[in-house]
């Protein structure tokens, strides 16, 4: 044969020898990603990765480039029973609380996946395809559930209310750690925990003691609030009793200072009348002291006169008035004499106030 045809059918076999490997590898610059799949395309001539959230036909060149399709679909790491079956089914969790108490759950599942834009974590920390779904999980998720779940007592867990947060802070803590691996928990499942059976009773005989407990708080909260209701009616009637009571003052209030007015008013008309009244008289009584003043005045000016003329006068004055007032004196005389030798006149009253008897001195011979 030519050397040309045999260079041809040599490249030629080649050719099909290379299609053929890379059809059995799967590597033929063409493949599908899916849509529960997410896909990774690494250059290795730029050094560069491009994660591919989109599902679709993507193409690259073999052995210079390479898409990972990695499965993006929801997966499930179950806790329960007695032995390891595989990665994602592990024997039953159990925890000790803080009372020392043991528990366990017959079934606890734990729902988690891959986060889309941190492929190139998964890959580059745990491999390609299923790799991530081996160890993560499984390396964290018993610690950390015993860890939230025991920091509560065996009553507490028992409560549905309560043990519900132990999951949410679990899957907080895990999602801390695996989001530096690009995975991420989902929804941590857990069922009513088991306790032995004595330790159920007391649990039930607790759980009844605190709805017996919770049925005398609503008794005691219904039995205040009826209280309060009696107590809001009592201060409603008695408000309307004080509104009563202070319409009632606030009218005596103002007649009495109606009323105060009104005497303020008769009081101020009295006070004036009597002012003028004492204005009056005291213009009255003023003019009358005057006018005996001037009155007494004189008299006593002609007194002192009098006096003058009676001190010229002296003892003459005197005798005069003296026999001025005996000329209206009578005298009677008494033709008797009590004592046989008469040495004075004696005078006394004849029942009339100007009748005087004048007694002579006796002679001798009794007359």
């Amino acid at each position: 044969m030519p050397p040309m045809v045999r260079v041809a059918g040599v490249l030629l076999a080649i050719t099909l020898i290379l299609l053929a490997f890379l059809g059995i590898s799967g590597k033929l610059g063409v493949t599908r990603v899916e849509a529960n799949e997410v896909a990774l395309r690494v250059n290795y001539l730029a050094g560069t990765e491009t994660v591919i959230a989109q599902p679709g036909y993507q193409f690259y060149i073999p052995f210079l480039m390479d898409v990972y399709k990695i499965d993006r679909t929801t997966q499930e790491f179950v806790m329960e029973g007695n032995e390891y079956r595989s990665f994602s089914k592990v024997p039953f969790l159990t925890v000790r609380a803080k009372d020392g108490s043991n528990f366990w759950f017959d079934e606890l599942k734990i729902q988690y996946e891959l986060i889309p834009e941190a492929s190139d974590i998964i890959l580059s920390d745990s491999g390609p395809g299923d790799a991530y779904k081996h160890e993560w999980i499984k390396a964290y998720a018993r610690s950390v559930l015993r860890d939230e779940f025991g920091i509560y007592g065996a009553v507490d867990v028992s409560d549905p209310t309560t043990y519900k947060q132990a999951p949410e802070a679990a899957k907080v803590r895990m999602n801390k750690i695996l989001k530096d691996h690009g995975l991420r928990v989902v929804r941590i499942v857990t069922p009513t925990p088991q306790f032995d059976s004595s330790y159920e009773r007391a649990i039930e005989m607790r759980k009844e003691a605190d709805q017996e407990v919770e049925e005398l708080k609503a008794r005691f909260n219904q039995i205040t609030e009826q209280k309060e209701q009696r107590l809001a009616a009592v201060r409603k009637e008695k408000d309307v009793e004080m509104q009563e009571l202070q319409g009632a003052m606030i009218r005596e209030l103002r007649a009495s200072e109606q009323l105060s007015i009104q005497v303020k008013r008769s009081a101020d008309a009295y006070a004036t009348e009597r002012r003028a009244e004492g204005t009056a008289q005291e213009a009255r009584l003023t003019a009358e002291a005057e006018g005996l003043v001037a009155k007494y005045t004189k008299e006593a000016e002609g007194i002192e006169s009098k006096a003058a003329a009676l001190e010229q006068r002296g003892e003459v004055v005197v005798r005069e008035a003296l026999i001025e007032k005996l000329l209206n004196v009578r005298f009677t005389l008494v033709p008797y004499s009590k004592d046989p030798a008469p040495q004075r006149l004696e005078h006394s009253g004849s029942g009339k106030p100007d009748t005087q008897r004048l007694v002579p001195a006796s002679t001798g011979d009794g007359q």
